[in-house]
């Protein structure tokens, strides 16, 4: 059961992870700092998604699975839903170089609101 739920626990923060190197750029307008955090994140999701690779996320989480006995995804909630947003059955190399652009592209605009925001709204009050 403690493998079980190690899994699971992986599973949550992966999709804690995809989630912050995706939107973790809304942060900054709030906390500019976690720029240093983020920009290495979003550069680690960009690298995985354009090269092919499995995260160590993944490995660690199918590791876990085998070490608590279990074979494949099983069909509880977390796994249900949080899975097929983490692993989708249909991959393709194609999607995978989209996701990468993807990530480039949402966190540039992103990053261009929180920074230029502030200095709009600094310029509108002068």
């Amino acid at each position: 059961m403690g493998f079980s739920l190690a899994a699971a626990g992986v599973l949550l923060l992966h999709l804690a992870f995809v989630l912050f190197v995706v939107f973790g750029a809304l942060l900054l307008v709030r906390w500019p700092r976690l720029a240093w955090l983020h920009l290495p994140a979003a550069a680690w999701g960009f690298f995985i998604e354009l090269t092919g690779r499995l995260c160590p996320l993944t490995t660690l989480e199918k590791l876990l699975r085998v070490r608590a006995g279990l074979s494949g995804y099983g069909e509880s909630f977390v796994e249900h839903y949080l899975l097929r947003l983490i692993y989708p059955g249909s991959l393709t190399r194609e999607m995978q170089l989209g996701l990468a652009v993807g990530v480039v592209t949402i966190n540039l605009l992103l990053y261009g609101w929180a920074f230029l925001l502030p200095r709009l709204r600094q310029r509108a009050h002068s």
